[in-house]
């Protein structure tokens, strides 16, 4: 399955407030699960209104996930948002559900480091879904002010992941 087709069906959990979804066709199976994106207090108030002409039938409660950690003591990382962004940085999001990698093996050097200058098209880290390896390229020149996400890091639909700062 394409990564837009993906992205699009995690549009669609989106819109519709599913928290998993598995579709079999002729390319193959994929299972999508999301995580709890609001907080439990928030949670148990009243469930999006369904699309006109669609009845909603409710779905069976469950267990709020712990929360995460607001940061990495031994990286000292932030797993909260993102630190504000100057106008001349660009936030690089994980446009897919995966693992997060930054380099191509575990003894390959990694992609990028911060500080590093990249190029529009540089690889700057990989994706891991579904067993297949996506790299993600810099849309734009400029420099890695900061990696946001550990190697072997679980990650979500539009993730912070890095950011670039443009000339």
């Amino acid at each position: 399955m394409e990564p837009r087709e993906i992205k699009a069906l995690l549009e669609l959990m989106k819109e519709y407030g599913l928290l998993e979804l598995a579709i079999e066709d002729k390319k193959g199976k994929i299972r999508l699960v999301r995580g709890d994106l609001v907080p439990a207090a928030h949670h148990e108030s009243a469930p999006p209104p369904a699309p006109p002409g669609k009845s909603r039938t409710p779905l069976p409660k469950r267990e709020a996930p712990p929360p995460a950690a607001s940061e990495d003591h031994a990286s000292g990382r932030s797993n909260s948002a993102p630190p504000a962004l100057a106008d001349n940085q660009k936030l690089v999001t994980s446009p897919m559900v995966g693992t997060f990698y930054r380099a191509a093996s575990p003894d390959a050097e990694p992609f990028t480091e911060e500080g590093d200058h990249v190029r529009k098209g540089q690889a700057l880290c990989i994706i891991e879904a579904m067993k297949m390896m996506n790299e993600i390229e810099a849309e734009v020149s400029g420099r890695v002010v900061r990696i946001l996400c550990e190697n072997a890091q679980p990650v979500e639909y539009g993730q912070p992941l890095l950011i670039l700062e443009t000339a």
